[in-house]
């Protein structure tokens, strides 16, 4: 897939999965603004995509306030001339339960997070809307913002907000021909090591042995096979693809639902407390929806 005319900013591209968009949105031609807080990483993925003949240069802002918002897309039409593509990756973990949650470290999370979605998106629509020819945004979604996910209050709650930014700004931006999508990535990285069994697979990936068949069915595999749907959302292929959120692992790809009524019950003049009572076991008890988590897939034997 060629991505030769296009102009990418990833956020949070200096380990991980966000490396792995910006190596290969690289590697399909596109020239990639490399973002990450840490310098040394940033250079060290700006160096993986120019050795494989890429474009690439870093730049270093703490995602979050408007200013780094500004200086990605800056960086993008200064180095480059335009910009194309935003891939708002970056985040922070502070995993503690609810009663464990400090509003400095829920605040610090939601920052990242989701404020710098909000900063991001909103800065390259209004570089979109300037060249007049549309734009892609990628909104980085995870399963902890789709399903219960114990002890990640403010990730769960930024991750689960994103997703409310994909279906409303698709909706806004489809006049300017901007296209935006989620995507729900689930990968053997650093980030999963401390659920109970993925440890020692996150072990094998980095000594570079391969994902065992059944997992990698099952939906999980590297940050490497997550890549592709981004390179494809940002090409001329994904045009038409709007509003969507796509799952990806493993040798899987998904499509998330949008929340949708799934029982009604209607009573003239309204309700009252006993008359939900009364109704509730028979017309909605029958149809629990399942919050918790999907077990993730793991080796036989």
């Amino acid at each position: 897939m060629e991505l030769a005319d296009k102009v990418a900013v990833v956020t949070g591209a200096g380990r991980g999965l966000g490396r792995a968009y910006a190596v290969a949105l690289g590697a399909a031609g596109a020239a990639v603004v490399v973002n990450d807080v840490d310098p040394e990483v940033a250079a060290e993925t700006v160096d993986l995509i120019t050795k494989q003949g890429g474009r690439a240069v870093a730049e270093t802002s703490p995602i979050g306030g408007s200013e780094a918002a500004d200086a990605v897309v800056a960086a993008a039409v200064g180095e480059f001339g335009h910009l194309d593509v935003m891939v708002t990756n970056a985040g922070i973990l502070r995993d503690k339960t609810l009663v464990k949650t400090s509003d400095e470290e829920f605040d610090d999370v939601v920052r990242t997070h989701l404020r710098g979605t909000f900063t991001c998106g909103r800065a390259a629509v209004r570089q979109f809307r300037e060249q007049g020819k549309g734009g892609r945004l990628i909104l980085v979604g995870s399963p902890a913002g789709q399903r219960a996910s114990f002890g990640q209050t403010a990730y769960s709650a930024s991750k689960a907000a994103i997703i409310g930014l994909v279906r409303t700004w698709a909706l806004e931006g489809e006049r300017s021909g901007i296209t935006v999508n989620g995507i729900v990535p689930v990968a053997l990285t650093r980030m999963v090591a401390t659920i109970p069994g993925l440890g020692e697979l996150v072990e094998q990936v980095e000594r570079g042995e391969p994902v065992p068949e059944g997992v990698r069915n099952g939906g999980l595999g590297t940050a490497d096979d997550v890549a592709p749907l981004v390179v494809f959302l940002a090409s001329d292929q994904a045009a038409g693809v709007t509003g969507q959120v796509i799952g990806a692992g493993g040798d899987r790809i998904t499509l998330w639902s949008h929340p949708t009524e799934v029982a009604v019950a209607i009573r003239p003049g309204g309700w009252d407390a006993d008359g939900i009572a009364a109704v509730f076991p028979g017309t909605f008890g029958t149809l629990p929806q399942d919050f918790r988590p999907s077990p993730p897939p793991m080796p036989e034997g």
